[in-house]
């Protein structure tokens, strides 16, 4: 990795950084509290702050990661927690990828906002990346690397496709975990799935010689290259988004929107029973 004259490491999350004066800026450096939802901490950001944050990070800042949890997650979280809980707790940010979620918590009393990582992806590339950041994407393939490439004027992006069965794979992770290492970036758009991404985000976070921001994505460069269709707009403000994909895609989502999904109604239940039995105690 080429010499970085300083790092700034990244902060826990709760650390109070606001002495440190920042002249003509908005103070976002310290996250609003964070919560305790379904299992897992989120942080209550809206899309805006959370882009800020975004555009904070340069080539001088330590590597950090972004986790977006959503249903799908927070269902196997429930029945992994010892794979997930790591990986999240890890995080810098965590925020919220899903508008069921957001619901959820409204009616626990939990201020949180749905941050879509597909919608956060394509704010950094319309609104914050430029041409010559150096960018480095873990997944996805080469025909949408250069779709976004060309829909960009993108002139530096270091591309590595893992192998497939990664999350049981620990040389293999660790191998892309060295490829961030040995193309420092600005953002790290890791686009393998979850647990694989989380998996890589945290090996690179561990190595202590990597920078920039990782964003576990998912598919989100799918999205932004065009190859798989975001829902209409009401679809999405009125919580449908998964009921769009799930026509679009139903041989492959079926079971995740059908039988999987549902399940956090119990889980949210379970939670929300505990939380007030422990508010009596």
């Amino acid at each position: 990795m080429s010499a970085v004259k300083k790092i700034i490491p990244p902060q826990p999350r709760g650390i109070d950084r606001r002495a440190e004066p920042r002249q003509g800026q908005t103070d976002w450096r310290v996250n609003p509290r964070s919560y305790d939802f379904v299992g897992t901490t989120f942080d209550p950001l809206t899309p805006m702050q959370t882009l800020s944050r975004c555009k904070w990070i340069t080539l001088d800042h330590g590597f950090r990661y972004i986790v977006t949890p959503n249903v799908d997650h927070i269902v196997r979280l429930s029945k992994e927690p010892d794979v997930f809980t790591p990986l999240y707790d890890t995080a810098w940010i965590s925020v919220c990828d899903s508008r069921i979620l957001e619901l959820l918590a409204h009616f626990s009393g939990i201020p949180l906002r749905a941050v879509p990582g597909s919608d956060l992806t394509q704010q950094l590339f319309d609104n914050v990346i430029t041409k010559d950041d150096p960018i480095t994407v873990i997944g996805a393939d080469a025909e949408i690397i250069e779709i976004v490439k060309a829909k960009y004027g993108l002139s530096n992006i270091y591309h590595y496709e893992p192998p497939m069965g990664l999350r049981h794979k620990p040389d293999a992770v660790a191998d892309t975990a060295q490829f961030i290492a040995d193309h420092p970036s600005r953002y790290v758009f890791i686009c393998v799935g979850s647990p694989q991404q989380e998996m890589v985000a945290k090996a690179a976070l561990e190595r202590g010689d990597c920078v920039g921001l990782g964003l576990c994505v998912g598919a989100s460069l799918d999205f932004l290259g065009g190859r798989v269709k975001r829902a209409p707009k009401w679809m999405q403000s009125a919580r449908l988004e998964w009921l769009y994909r799930l026509g679009s895609e139903p041989g492959r989502l079926w079971k995740r929107y059908l039988i999987e999904g549902p399940k956090v109604f119990g889980i949210w239940l379970r939670w929300s029973l505990s939380r007030k039995k422990t508010k009596l105690n």
